[in-house]
């Protein structure tokens, strides 16, 4: 392997940087939000359609977002949604000062708006990386995700003891530093931009029915939709189930969100890059949807918390490893001049999913079984790799073809 690009090393590290912030304020505030709704007067479905509010408004910027990051640039849409982000998280912090639900179901809605700095920083990534590179960038990024979910929900059920108002306000804190340091710290990386319209702007800017038309990106959307499907089921069920199971409280479930963060840093952080040396990334969508649906299966039918934390922690390290490579074949598949769009409609099938993984999921937990959420995430983890082995063997046809 060639020795690595400062400028990329640099890139990637502020990515880490922004998305590690960002990620500690949804830590810091999504395990306590179940609670924050109840003593609001909500009930378990008012968690998933307070979820559902922030995925649905998600679905519909992000495609938007990602064109304006391929044509104008990623740094300022970047900017953009971190800014947004800071508004929603003050707007959250005052309504659970003021316990006005409508106010929390607003915050949600203009964070969903305002969503785009996830796939703008993958596309940062895929524009200064390839090949194996490639999905160990994209692993960094997914160890800022992780570092934020071990540190977010430690932060916010430390700080809960002084108020209700206290975990959303330093969220809200953190989103406004997120924002001054990418300012000040994050490059521009798509050299293209400014240049797309007058180049050839049908071909730098895809449409929905032209990125469709494509077999291997259809099926991409389509694993982004089952892996999100069964992590938003998780998102919102956990806290429900735990508590009804085990008398957890917020303390105890930040917690056990912080190990699975934990679980997701070391391998994204430190492994992912061997892992994608050693089997591709396909084969690892493979085997990491397999052991999410071991890990989804095991909390279903936990009933004391050994049992249940082992399970956490299998659905940590699979999604650990199926997140990454699921960003690195999505920006192989988009090829060079568009990863911003592709990547936008790919964060787009996982903001549908964010959409009904949470509905359902209280559907499920309120009228069916507490274990019901998870035991349909086993069925959507089981779906997604049998996609994934489809996939890998489509390649497979693809590459004999050639030879």
């Amino acid at each position: 392997m060639s020795a690595p690009d400062p400028r990329a090393s640099r890139v990637v590290f502020f990515v880490f940087v922004t998305v590690f912030l960002d990620l500690i304020g949804f830590g810091i505030i999504i395990p306590l939000l179940p609670f924050y709704v109840r003593t609001m007067g909500g009930s378990a479905e008012t968690v998933g359609f307070i979820l559902a509010s922030f995925s649905v408004t998600q679905l519909l910027a992000t495609p938007f977002l990602g064109r304006l990051s391929d044509r104008y640039g990623r740094r300022p849409v970047i900017l953009l949604s971190l800014a947004g982000n800071a508004g929603a998280m003050v707007l959250f912090a005052l309504a659970t000062r003021t316990s006005l639900l409508w106010m929390l179901f607003a915050s949600r809605i203009l964070a969903g708006a305002t969503a785009g700095n996830l796939s703008a920083c993958q596309a940062a990534i895929a524009d200064v990386t390839t090949g194996e590179r490639r999905a160990a960038g994209m692993g960094r990024l997914g160890a800022g995700i992780g570092l934020g979910m071990v540190l977010g929900p430690v932060l916010g059920s430390s700080v809960s003891h002084i108020g209700a108002w206290a975990p959303p306000l330093a969220a809200a804190a953190l989103a406004c530093a997120d924002l001054i340091g990418a300012f000040f710290l994050m490059p521009e990386t798509n050299v293209d931009c400014g240049a797309t319209s007058a180049a050839a702007p049908e071909a730098k800017k895809p449409t929905l029915a032209q990125v469709l038309s494509q077999r291997r990106i259809v099926a991409v959307l389509a694993l982004y939709f089952l892996t999100f499907l069964y992590m938003s089921n998780m998102q919102v069920a956990l806290a429900l189930l735990t508590n009804a199971r085990l008398a957890w409280t917020q303390t105890e479930i930040g917690h056990v969100f912080g190990l699975f963060g934990l679980i997701m840093l070391i391998v994204q952080g430190g492994l992912i890059g061997g892992l994608t040396r050693t089997w591709g990334s396909i084969p690892l969508v493979i085997g990491g949807s397999l052991v999410s649906m071991v890990g989804l299966a095991t909390i279903a039918l936990s009933h004391h918390a050994l049992p249940l934390v082992g399970g956490l922690a299998m659905l940590a390290l699979g999604l650990g490893v199926v997140n990454p490579s699921l960003s690195a074949i999505a920006a192989d598949a988009a090829g060079s001049g568009r990863q911003g769009t592709v990547l936008g409609f790919a964060q787009s099938a996982g903001g549908l999913a964010r959409t009904l993984g949470p509905l359902l999921g209280g559907l499920l937990f309120a009228r069916v079984a507490a274990g019901a959420p998870f035991v349909a995430g086993a069925v959507a983890a089981t779906l997604a790799a049998a996609l994934a082995i489809g996939l890998k063997a489509g390649e497979r046809e693809t590459t004999g073809s050639r030879q």
